[in-house]
């Protein structure tokens, strides 16, 4: 098991700095996700870790030990690709026991090793198959076997998932969360799947043009961004944005809109805004922050001409306009929701969010 620290770890190419100063401390056991856009930094992130690209300043260390000069064979780390990089012609037995012989461990090791990994992934009849009769998924576990057979200190998965279709991406994201239950060691998985990101990690990495916007627990990420960046990165569908000023006076404060619409801000959050009081602000409000339902404590009503619905079954997403911006709201199934139709809604208070209408950061902080 192993404890991985990055320390101020930079990656340039030429004038063009792809990871631009990154600190993190990775604890042992810790399933952390990084995750972003594509371009980034966070594949890059992971290849300096890996030992397959150079670092241009900084130390990653491994359990006290600095590993930069390094060959990726002696670093003691497993990764499983996105392509599943596995030999064509060898059967699954064989791809997940060629490292095990490259180390020349004794054959009833390598046989005891492959057993329990085979179970442990549910491969154990696939053994005999070649790569080319297995469907996307069953390659994927066969990649995560041979990773598993070398007892590595970190694991570490460059989006294993993004070749797989919607269903077996859901299926597979599950059984890579029980494995590292199974076997936990430390994990760093990078993906640009923001669901991924959540459902897996326990520590979740945004990372935006090489730097680390925010690092936490994913519920953290999601109720508290630190920037408009996290806020509307993290969440499906995205958080919807307002251009607006903050107003007060004896009657409390407001959020006021473009359009004129004032949105009374909740009296437990007054206090963290109203020194930015006559300045303007990104107003925020997830589509799950806005209801249906009318008439509750820290909701404000606002009435909307429907754009367009979209039912999902357990909710319906419907599109609509306040003053020149586009927002959506997630609601409950309900008959007659149809484009043209005026329906009141209410924003729920309680949870929106106010940023720094220059930097993106967030007011609250």
């Amino acid at each position: 098991m192993a404890r991985l620290q990055l320390k101020n770890v930079i990656k340039s190419y030429g004038i063009y700095e792809a990871v631009r100063g990154i600190d993190l401390e990775i604890e042992d056991k810790e399933f952390v996700v990084f995750v972003g856009p594509s371009g980034c930094g966070k594949s890059t992130t992971l290849r300096m870790i890996a030992g397959l690209e150079h670092i241009s300043g900084g130390e990653i260390v491994i359990n006290d030990q600095v590993v930069n000069k390094l060959g990726p064979g002696k670093r003691d780390i497993a990764m499983v690709f996105q392509n599943y990089a596995l030999y064509p012609h060898m059967t699954v037995r064989d791809n997940i026991s060629f490292c095990l012989e490259q180390q020349r461990l004794p054959k009833p090791e390598i046989e005891q090793r492959i057993k329990q990994a085979a179970e442990t992934l549910h491969i154990s009849d696939l053994l005999d198959r070649r790569p080319g009769q297995l469907s996307g998924g069953q390659r994927q576990r066969v990649a995560m076997g041979r990773a598993i057979v070398r007892n590595p200190k970190v694991f570490l998965f460059d989006e294993p998932l993004s070749n797989l279709d919607a269903k077996l991406r859901v299926k597979m994201r599950t059984e890579i969360k029980r494995l590292h239950q199974l076997l936990p060691t430390t994990t760093v998985y990078v993906t640009h799947d923001q669901i991924e990101a959540m459902t897996m990690a326990d520590r979740v990495v945004v990372m935006n043009q090489g730097l680390v916007e925010q690092a936490g627990p994913p519920q953290e990420l999601y109720l508290n961004p630190a920037s408009k960046f996290v806020a509307g990165f993290i969440g499906s569908p995205s958080m919807n944005f307002l251009e607006a000023r903050l107003e007060g006076g004896t009657d409390g404060l407001f959020v006021v809109l473009e359009d004129g619409k004032r949105l009374a801000v909740p009296l437990e959050k007054a206090a963290r805004y109203v020194s930015h009081t006559g300045k303007a602000v990104t107003f925020g409000i997830r589509p799950e922050s806005i209801s249906s339902r009318q008439e509750r404590p820290g909701y404000v009503p606002v009435d909307v001409t429907i754009d367009l619905v979209e039912p999902l079954g357990a909710s319906t997403m419907i599109y609509f306009n306040v003053g020149a911006a586009g927002l959506c709201a997630s609601i409950e199934p309900q008959d007659g929701l149809r484009a043209g139709v005026v329906m009141p809604l209410s924003l729920n208070m309680n949870q929106m969010h106010l940023f720094d209408t220059e930097t993106g950061r967030s007011l609250a902080n």
